[in-house]
């Protein structure tokens, strides 16, 4: 209930303008999110990276719905290219293709897509295409592989919630040796096309992640980012390292920024490759929203001080 409710409140226009008016929920949120600025988000990067964290930056918002609002989105993420590029820090690039215009029109979102891709590659950086709700995920697979064969320096992510997840791993993505980050997803679908049940989930997300880590995917070149915080899932992974299956060099983990530090930092001492999603922007809510739902405890925490404010 409380998964659904906030994932609910994600969507909700009336919600979103009543809470980002409560004071407080703007303060909870840089738990998630580290401020609105590039400047700030930088800054954030260099403190992880001092601790031997690397980042992937991600400038929230989504669905934009005019082709103008995408242009403007397209200059706003290949800016960040260039404040990496300048400042040094050791950070990658996240984005979505509904922040580029895809829901506007395909060819406008690929022109989007391959602009912040030329940038990318002129200063040697790695582009992550993140996946969002399942309308779009055909799409955003059919975009990859399109760019991906002028651009080798972009990858994609699969949510192991989804139900088709596998086919398109084993049919689509590892054949080509495809850079693939694997996440357990964060929307709201309906049973028929995502496992409903946390089980069947992460069950699921075992499973692909054996298949992305076997000698047979790596020797096709797949390079896979492990993104949890669940810790029976990255004991399963580290057991794999432990028995000599894979090297601590052969994948990497991927966490989000708030979320288990003290894990994030664990694994980083130990010798791990750990990159950790950094999200900035004045559009935080929906995001805001989505990590509520993960998280239960948070969710708490936040309704407690709205009702004492």
């Amino acid at each position: 209930m409380t998964k659904a409710f906030f994932l609910y409140l994600s969507r909700s226009p009336r919600a979103q303008r009543m809470i980002m008016g409560v004071p407080f929920s703007r303060r909870a949120a840089r738990r998630f999110v580290v401020g609105e600025t590039l400047e700030e988000a930088l800054t954030a990067v260099k403190g992880l990276n001092q601790e031997g964290l690397l980042a992937t930056l991600d400038l929230l918002g989504e669905d934009v719905t005019s082709p103008s609002d995408a242009e403007a989105s397209t200059r706003e993420v290949a800016a960040i290219l260039d404040g990496i590029h300048s400042t040094g820090v050791d950070s990658n690039l996240s984005l979505k293709l509904t922040q580029l215009g895809v829901r506007v029109g395909r060819e406008l979102c690929r022109k989007n897509l391959e602009t912040v891709l030329q940038r990318a590659a002129g200063s040697g950086n790695f582009v992550r295409i993140d996946m969002e709700g399942s309308d779009v995920t055909e799409v955003t697979l059919q975009m990859y592989d399109e760019v991906r064969r002028r651009y080798p320096n972009v990858g994609v992510v699969v949510q192991a919630y989804l139900r088709r997840t596998e086919k398109d791993l084993v049919e689509r993505l590892l054949p080509i040796g495809a850079s693939i980050r694997l996440c357990k997803g964060a929307y709201k679908e309906p049973p028929e096309v995502a496992f409903p049940s946390k089980a069947d989930v992460d069950a699921n997300y075992r499973r692909l992640a054996d298949l992305l880590l076997s000698p047979e995917a790596r020797a096709k070149g797949v390079r896979t980012a492990i993104a949890t915080h669940d810790e029976a899932m990255i004991r399963h992974v580290m057991g794999k390292v432990a028995r000599g299956e894979l090297g601590m060099q052969d994948f990497e983990f991927q966490m989000l920024y708030g979320i288990r530090r003290d894990l994030q930092r664990s694994l980083a001492r130990e010798g791990y490759r750990v990159r950790i999603y950094v999200s900035y922007g004045s559009q935080w809510y929906p995001y805001f929203m989505r990590r509520l739902a993960e998280r239960p405890a948070n969710a708490l925490f936040l309704v407690k001080n709205v009702l004492r404010g």
